[in-house]
């Protein structure tokens, strides 16, 4: 399927699932891959998430509400630092940061990056320490740079002259020597969405390596002598699973490592290759563990600077989805079920796109179950749409559920933790749902749901 400006009535939707969806023997057995580790289908037939009860989540919380499984977020933080070693991780922060994540990510001995004002200010809050910070972003303001340098952070990934410019000047005026990296344009686009693929030439971020302007950054960083190059950044896309794109990123800017050596006589002593690393969302998706991603990174940077007689530099990476998106599901309450004609049937839950445009922004795919209870009824094709007042307004595309479902049921979403609630919206005025984190059968809220009160406060007419 692609979204359609007019709706879905436009779009390309079949009335059949796709090929990969195969019809389950069992509607309410699990995969594994696609959920928090600690999730389990209890005896009474209904999910239960370190233990606790989803009737129990939602009986407290209400639906919509986004699910955190603590235990399995803070395994997968030390998931990569295991297999990265000394290496830096940086947790990407606009995949979803509240100040309990913060402390969670820095809790298990990770770095974190930020990329607006806001995330810094959520950052800083939390107690993360500043010199574990990373800010990026290609339109940074005087006054986020300057937040940046008083605060300390403890380097900032350069997107363009006019940035350079900007934080000399900054850095001169508070008498500081920031560190930063040089933010590299390399022309390999991941295997994505042409909308998520954020590395080909013809984009807002980085410099461009074809057309010389990331070596004359970073040259000019060099020779102005008020920044502190630390070393370049590529970022070449997300939901990435296959390893080539990043051995081509990873030649083209260790080329250009060589060449700042051979111009200026300095090895910059860092490379980070940020993230974008894949999750399952669906039984198609078989992604990298952390150790398997560590192992393959480290093989092309050693031998690229063999190749290229460069100095091994501190590698870095930027998992955000990869560690925040398997821990977390949403839980709606099904509301209508409409079957057309045995072709499919919809069903509708007491959320959608405000809390989940990926599907009808990137054609993005998930799956669903029925949460509430165990079904001994034949499963039929559905789709799991919202409340929108938008015919695109679909969360799951494809699935199959019991014939049997009903409105009441509890109907689980795997796999939002990225993107979802940072990507939320207001749209038709509803509030968004709150994000509750599950740890050893005790759950806590940690973003509140929003209210229509907080609607009409910002409501000033």
């Amino acid at each position: 399927m692609r979204a359609h400006e007019a709706g879905a009535l436009h779009a390309d939707i079949s009335s059949r699932g796709p090929a990969w969806l195969r019809t389950p023997d069992d509607v309410n057995a699990l995969v594994p891959a696609l959920w928090p580790r600690s999730v389990t289908r209890a005896a009474d037939g209904a999910l239960a998430v370190a233990g606790l009860g989803v009737r129990d989540i939602a009986a407290e919380f209400g639906t919509a509400v986004y699910v955190l499984d603590e235990a399995d977020l803070r395994s997968r933080c030390r998931d990569f630092r295991a297999a990265f070693g000394t290496e830096d991780v940086y947790y990407a922060g606009k995949a979803f940061l509240c100040r309990a994540v913060v402390r969670m990510i820095a809790e298990e001995g990770l770095h974190l990056d930020v990329c607006t004002g806001g995330e810094l200010a959520t950052a800083l809050s939390a107690g993360m320490p500043p010199e574990r910070i990373g800010f990026h972003g290609n339109n940074k303001s005087v006054a986020e740079l300057t937040r940046a340098l008083d605060a300390g952070v403890g380097r900032i990934i350069v997107d363009s002259v006019t940035e350079i410019d900007r934080l000399t000047a900054l850095a001169r005026e508070r008498g500081v020597r920031p560190r930063v990296l040089v933010r590299v344009t390399v022309g390999v686009e991941a295997h994505t969405h042409e909308f998520i693929a954020t590395a080909h030439e013809d984009q807002k971020f980085g410099f461009s390596l074809a057309g010389g302007a990331a070596a004359a950054a970073a040259f000019k960083i060099l020779d102005e002598g008020v920044l502190e190059l630390r070393g370049l950044h590529s970022h070449i896309g997300s939901q990435i699973f296959d390893a080539s794109g990043f051995e081509v990123s990873a030649r083209r800017v260790l080329a250009l490592q060589a060449q700042i050596r051979d111009a200026r006589g300095v090895e910059l002593p860092e490379l980070d290759l940020g993230g974008g690393f894949g999750i399952a969302y669906t039984t198609q998706d078989t992604p990298a563990t952390p150790q398997e991603l560590a192992t393959r990174l480290r093989r092309i940077v050693d031998a690229e600077c063999a190749a290229e007689n460069l100095a091994v530099p501190r590698l870095s990476i930027e998992p955000g989805r990869a560690i925040v998106g398997p821990a977390v599901f949403t839980l709606y309450e099904v509301g209508t079920v409409k079957d057309l004609d045995g072709l499919r049937t919809y069903v509708s839950v007491d959320g959608g796109m405000s809390d989940n445009i990926r599907t009808a922004l990137y054609d993005a795919s998930y799956s669903a179950t029925v949460a509430s209870r165990a079904s001994t009824a034949q499963p039929v094709l559905a789709r799991v749409v919202g409340k929108h007042c938008e015919s695109g307004d679909i969360v799951v595309k494809d699935e199959f559920l019991p014939g049997d479902v009903q409105p009441g049921d509890l109907v689980a979403v795997p796999g939002t933790g990225a993107y979802c609630r940072s990507m939320a919206s207001n749209y038709n005025h509803v509030p968004r749902p709150p994000v509750v984190a599950v740890r050893d059968g005790r759950a806590r809220l940690i973003v509140r749901r929003e209210t229509e009160e907080d609607l009409l406060a910002l409501d000033v007419g």
